[in-house]
């Protein structure tokens, strides 16, 4: 079995949500953690992946701490996401990761698309594997139910939360 481990100066996780349903707002988070586990080629694939919640970034200080307010994420009480895959479903360079998504404390099957990218070996001699993963989630389905209305009918924040990681992991010896 190969152990791999995030290598989060050249990872990046982060989403996208519709605002006033005319364009999107992209936030990260800046500190994260992810393990792979698999057999030799990549068979039988598993992903474990915790964020932390203070870590989320918009680029706006006053939407920060709304979020981290429990009208959203309620950091303090949840300080944590996850995510843990139960299935890979491997089509070549293209793999399907199905797993439970944890936020607020509230899970919910998520399927995430990932483009395998390969392996490589760093000048520092690390064997190192990364992808590009992308999926949606449903705000909603979390418990993240916040909404407001503008005078003219506007929805303030869509539901769907587009995320999109560019991950690469380092293999542990």
């Amino acid at each position: 079995m190969n152990t791999w481990k995030i290598d989060n100066m050249h990872s990046e996780v982060g989403f996208k949500v519709r605002h006033m349903m005319i364009s999107n707002v992209s936030g990260s988070f800046g500190t994260f953690d992810a393990t792979l586990t698999s057999a030799e080629d990549f068979q039988n694939p598993s992903f474990d992946f915790t964020a932390e919640v203070n870590s989320l970034t918009t680029g706006v200080a006053d939407r920060d701490g709304h979020l981290m307010s429990p009208e959203f994420f309620n950091a303090e009480s949840f300080p944590t996401i996850g995510f843990k895959s139960t299935q890979v479903e491997q089509h070549g360079e293209n793999w399907i990761i199905n797993g439970e998504m944890t936020i607020k404390g509230t899970s919910h099957p998520v399927s995430l698309n990932a483009d395998f990218a390969g392996v490589a070996v760093d000048p520092y001699g690390q064997t190192k594997t990364g992808l590009s993963l992308t999926g949606k989630i449903k705000r909603s389905d979390f418990g993240l139910t916040w909404s407001a209305v503008t005078e003219a009918g506007n929805i303030v924040l869509g539901d769907e939360i587009t995320l999109n990681a560019e991950v690469q992991f380092v293999k542990q010896a």
